[in-house]
């Protein structure tokens, strides 16, 4: 079973609806800003060119040296990086002023216009980037030029925007801050729940969800997951129990008939067909008696309580001890078998004598499957953490379809095999990983037979 790594804050239900949130704010911030900085311009703009209609219509009053002194004592009020004026006799020559050059891109209507280059000049105090400015012609025939910026006025558009960049980054950062920590509460508990379906999941269906003193939408959950289980875990005693009590009542009656069949064999005359008939009855009643004995053995494996036999062992010593027990059954059916381990390998925890029928079982059936002249190898290796031990074969191998399926109770491959077997090896050792809490995966050796891989996440210190 795979679960949702909580460690991704992002993915939870908080994280998505502050994200949510974030991008309105900024969305309609954004919209507020357009909306100011469209009505403030707007506003600006036509304050700018009320202000520039007002001088040209009261210079327009005054004539000859009445209007170079009004020039003259506007000088002393205007600020010079925002209005500034030129004077021109009727052949366009500057007479005085700070502009000395009129726009070849102006008008000469008496109407004002906007300019987005406004003078030409080497004077850094002068106007030079947008502006509103009019030409207007006076009754004595010169030219009177009239300049107003509209970057200064339009300064406190900046300031509009510098404030709402500060709103939207103080209102960020706080959120960003609080999203971190309305977070962090649900996502513990979110992995508290986690382990506990974990361990529900490898077999302890005696653990239940953890309820908080909040009782909020994930305790009510939790409750409700808890009765579930609850109910689950009754009915799969009462089915355990069954099947548990038949294989054990079972098993008197079927030795007392196997006695009896054997009894009758023995009075029955050698080499007559009542003899054989019986040695293929007992036979029956043999395998019989070892399903029986398999059904019994996975539900003892089955029970929590066998972890109080848990050591700390030592892989390399069990695999030697595998290998050397194992090594003339090969000989014997002709095939190579070896044995490769790390130099060093961590320890487990774990029951030693479970772990060396599991890893019997395997290297069994591996050498069992593997053809004359083939190789079964047994490796060990750790990737720091954790120890893999590996059994390679150069057999014919498990089709993908059925490498979940062969850990089922009774269930055989349909390979057309002449091995025998009752289909219960691979359910035991499946029972005796899931009680060390350990990972079994199948898969394709490297010469196209079957591989097992041991992955025991169990581990101390090394040695």
């Amino acid at each position: 079973m795979s679960l949702l790594n909580p460690s991704k804050g992002w993915r939870s239900s908080s994280s998505r609806l502050l994200a949510l949130y974030s991008f309105l704010f900024v969305a309609w911030s954004g919209i507020l800003m357009g909306v100011l900085y469209w009505e403030v311009t707007d506003y600006l703009s036509t304050l700018a060119r009320h202000s520039l209609m007002q001088r040209q219509h009261l210079f327009s009053r005054f004539q000859g040296d009445q209007l170079v002194d009004a020039l003259k004592a506007s000088t002393t009020f205007d600020m010079r990086s925002v209005d500034a004026f030129g004077l021109f006799d009727s052949q366009k020559q500057p007479l005085m002023g700070p502009i000395n050059s009129i726009p070849p891109n102006l008008l000469m209507d008496g109407q004002i216009h906007q300019l987005s280059t406004c003078i030409d000049s080497d004077d850094p105090s002068l106007p030079h980037n947008s502006c509103d400015a009019v030409a207007m012609q006076t009754h004595d025939g010169r030219w009177l030029l009239l300049v107003r910026d509209n970057g200064s006025l339009f300064a406190v558009t900046t300031i509009i925007w510098h404030a709402l960049l500060w709103a939207i980054s103080l209102t960020i950062l706080p959120g960003a801050a609080g999203w971190h920590l309305l977070r962090r509460r649900p996502l513990r508990r979110i992995r508290r729940i986690q382990t506990s379906v974990e361990a529900i999941v490898a077999g302890d269906m005696a653990r239940r969800l953890p309820v908080s003193n909040r009782r909020d939408e994930l305790d009510m959950l939790a409750v409700i997951v808890n009765a579930m289980l609850e109910r689950i875990e009754k009915l799969m005693n009462e089915v355990k129990g069954v099947c548990d009590n038949i294989a054990h009542d079972l098993r008197t009656p079927l030795t007392r008939l196997r006695a009896q069949l054997y009894r009758i064999q023995q009075q029955s005359p050698e080499e007559s067909v009542q003899a054989e008939q019986m040695g293929q009855v007992i036979a029956e009643a043999d395998a019989l008696m070892a399903r029986f004995r398999g059904l019994l053995r996975i539900s003892e494996l089955e029970d929590r309580q066998r972890r109080s036999a848990f050591v700390e062992l030592d892989p390399r010593h069990l695999l030697k001890e595998l290998y050397d027990f194992y090594l003339p059954m090969a000989e014997e059916n002709q095939l190579t078998l070896e044995l490769q381990r790390a130099p060093q390998l961590p320890w487990l925890t774990g029951d030693r004598a479970l772990l060396f029928e599991a890893l019997a079982n395997l290297l069994s059936n591996a050498l069992k499957f593997t053809p004359v002249g083939g190789t079964v190898t047994l490796i060990a290796r750790t990737d720091g953490t954790s120890t893999f031990i590996e059994i390679q074969d150069s057999g014919p191998g498990i089709p993908e379809i059925e490498r979940e399926k062969v850990f089922q109770r009774f269930y055989r491959c349909a390979d057309g095999s002449s091995q025998t077997g009752f289909g219960l090896g691979l359910s035991i050792v499946a029972a005796i990983v899931n009680l060390h809490g350990f990972k079994l995966q199948i898969g394709t050796s490297p010469s196209g037979g079957a591989s097992l891989v041991l992955e025991c996440r169990q581990v101390t210190e090394l040695v």
